[in-house]
């Protein structure tokens, strides 16, 4: 019987990075950076006066961090009634915090080795599946993803590379990726991984219809294993 899994991509818009910036940024406000480990501890949401009186601070103080908070996406705004009644004369539903879903994370180089983890889970769980060689099951997922990405993409391939962590830069004809988003996978696993990021890099091209460029393994010490030459 065959089965199939779905590759689910990650939009990682430009904007995405100076945002998860910006997020960690704001813990580094001491105040701000204990509410938040405070509100995360709880195994409720948390109201303003808990905070404030939970690490002896103004009421206002508290507000005013935890919103901030907020702004950035760190933390959940939610609305509840603490009384427990409902209806005519219960109140108004008190303000409280949680932690929010969003999943902050910079990196200097940027990395992408969720991604890399993703394919290469679904590569095994396919493979036990169906019993396809996991090797060939980890190929092809890669090209699949690549053409997602070009598929979604409207301003050519250095764009595409530049936002997705590569580095483009141009060499005569060619493409050099200055940085590998794998690195230290790659480094320890290279013939896995580097054949992961060609397949990848392949799907890219051919969604793109990028006919005059071919993707093909050129490790060089400081820069990607791939390289984007013309094609023969």
């Amino acid at each position: 019987m065959a089965v199939g899994f779905t590759l689910v991509s990650v939009d990682h818009s430009k904007e995405a990075p100076v945002g998860d910036v910006s997020a960690v940024a704001a813990l580094d406000e001491p105040t701000r950076r204990r509410l938040y480990e405070h509100v995360v501890r709880q195994p409720d949401p948390v109201g303003r006066d808990d905070a404030a009186q939970a690490l002896g601070l103004a009421r206002q103080t508290a507000a005013f961090h935890l919103d901030r908070l907020a702004d950035q996406g760190l933390l959940e705004v939610v609305y509840e009634r603490r009384s427990g009644r409902s209806g005519p004369g219960a109140g108004r539903p008190a303000k409280l915090y949680r932690r929010s879903d969003r999943q902050v994370s910079v990196s200097l180089p940027e990395r992408r080795y969720e991604l890399a983890g993703r394919l290469l889970a679904q590569a095994v769980e396919e493979s036990d599946a169906t019993g396809e060689p996991v090797r060939g099951v980890l190929h092809r997922k890669a090209t699949e993803l690549g053409e997602q990405l070009g598929a979604q993409e409207a301003t050519g391939v250095t764009d595409l590379l530049e936002r997705h962590g590569f580095e483009p830069r141009r060499e005569g004809d060619a493409i050099v990726l200055g940085n590998c988003p794998f690195h230290v996978l790659a480094r320890e696993h290279t013939e896995t991984v580097c054949g992961m990021n060609l397949h990848l890099l392949r799907g890219v091209l051919e969604a793109l219809g990028e006919s005059d460029l071919e993707a093909c393994l050129a490790p060089a010490p400081g820069r990607c294993c791939v390289r984007l030459q013309p094609a023969a």
